[in-house]
């Protein structure tokens, strides 16, 4: 946080009440309570408002002040708001950042930093004249699995690095889920390469100590969409997956079975027409689902890198190679996803409790491993702490760093808006690598003059 708190504790808004926004709000009425206070919120749709205020009350929390998004800056002044929670859509971000930093208030955002090249030049500008800062919620980073790995690099024991590979599968599930909603709009979201990827790239650039300078891209809509459906011969296709029609298949979701998603989205589309559970196969979906890449690093280092969002299971594997040996990290965060007798899908985590209630031993067990290997030695597995809740443990520990400010912290968890840069450079220089079908230097995106706001590469071994 810059500078100490006006009050006995921090005073929090939140910017759109998303399914996201909940991590927070349970934070703040939750386990850091005493640190921090919700002031004010707001979102472009008051039934989502209605449905957290119902919540709060419920457990005897007073509903904040509303405010209307457009009044992000009168709202600041208003109420005292020291930080902003920003967890509105990805095409918002720069500008509620911007708006915040102004008005004097500190920035918490979720990934993406910003879908666009003027959002980094926008933010970049904010950022220095107000001398405020902006927290990136680089959740993935404080994952124990994660951290065992940047220990390992940054300890020297695999060398200076060379290469990584890094492969990222999300399943028919997880991964059909960007299709139905206002993610499969490039336009709104940047496509997988920033909504998505930005995690990936982002861990990446913190395990390396390194960042990237030149991207090739290679990509394409192959699976979902209409012309793959007709490709297929699929036929004919329900509109959405939250009504009764005999065309939805394993592939619709049906908003009203879980309680949050028909809460904040089937009960509030009154509102504002948004439909959270569009068909994967319509037509007008914008964005890729098969993307591959190879990054340059400034220290000389390549990364070849690939995302699948229609795997039938889901985790990622990174290797990282270097002048000693090399580091592998496998990780399965859901080894299926299964039919129940109703044909609805079932994700399953625990392979003894399968749809049918037949327990049975797992080929793809859920787990996670880390082997380090150096020349002319023999492999050693590397003790990962386990890691309780979402992201791999990571939330947790986030939250915490959030609201109640960074503990000591030799490897760096903490992420801030040049990460958010550098994070995003990736898959900005991808997507116009996919447009013109060239390699594309980060240097060219056109940050303009404050394309120094990127940190530059520290020296090896530092």
């Amino acid at each position: 946080m810059t500078g100490a708190s006006r009050h006995p504790r921090t005073r929090f808004a939140i910017v759109g009440t998303g399914s996201r926004a909940q991590m927070y709000l349970d934070a703040i009425i939750g386990p850091h309570a005493e640190v921090a206070e919700l002031v004010a919120w707001c979102d472009t749709n008051p039934g989502r408002l209605d449905w957290y205020a119902e919540r709060l009350r419920t457990s005897g929390v007073a509903e904040p002040p509303r405010f209307a998004p457009e009044s992000l800056a009168e709202a600041i002044a208003e109420f005292g708001i020291d930080r902003v929670i920003i967890t509105s859509p990805d095409w918002t971000h720069a500008d509620n950042i911007v708006a915040a930093l102004t008005a004097g208030a500190d920035v918490v955002v979720e990934k993406p930093l910003t879908t666009t090249v003027d959002g980094v030049r926008r933010i970049t500008d904010a950022v220095q004249r107000s001398g405020r800062a902006v927290t990136m919620t680089f959740n993935y980073r404080y994952s124990p699995r994660n951290s065992a790995l940047k220990q390992v690099v940054s300890s020297g024991e695999i060398g200076e690095v060379t290469s990584v590979h890094f492969e990222w599968v999300l399943d028919t599930a997880h991964g059909a889920d960007y299709f139905r909603r206002w993610h499969r709009d490039k336009e709104q979201s940047g496509g997988l390469l920033i909504h998505k990827a930005s995690h990936h790239f982002d861990l990446i650039n913190w395990w390396l100590d390194d960042q990237p300078t030149r991207v090739f891209a290679s990509g394409g809509l192959r699976f979902y969409g209409a012309d793959n459906a007709a490709r297929r011969g699929l036929g004919p296709r329900p509109i959405r997956g939250s009504d009764d029609s005999p065309l939805r298949d394993a592939f619709s979701l049906d908003l009203r079975e879980d309680p949050a998603l028909r809460g904040l989205y089937f009960e509030q589309e009154a509102h504002d027409g948004y439909l959270r559970d569009r068909d994967v196969f319509d037509a007008g979906i914008t964005i890729e689902d098969n993307l591959s890449l190879v990054v340059d690093y400034a220290r000389g280092a390549s990364m070849s890198y690939a995302l699948n969002a229609h795997a039938p299971w889901e985790g990622y594997t990174v290797a990282i190679n270097g002048t000693h040996g090399r580091a592998e990290l496998s990780v399965v965060e859901r080894g299926e996803v299964l039919l129940a007798a109703s044909g609805r899908p079932t994700a399953i985590v625990d392979p003894s409790a399968t749809p049918d209630g037949v327990g049975r031993a797992a080929v793809r067990a859920v787990g996670e491993r880390l082997v380090v290997q150096s020349h002319f030695g023999p492999a050693r597995e590397v003790a990962i702490p386990k890691g309780d809740g979402a992201h791999g443990g990571g939330d947790a520990r986030l939250l915490a760093e959030v609201f109640r400010g960074a503990a000591e912290d030799p490897l760096g968890h903490a992420a801030t808006w040049r990460d958010g840069v550098t994070a995003v450079a990736v898959g900005l220089a991808g997507n116009r690598s996919l447009e013109r079908g060239q390699v594309v230097r980060v240097a060219d995106l056109g940050f303009g003059p404050r394309a120094d706001a990127v940190p530059a590469a520290t020296a090896a071994g530092s």
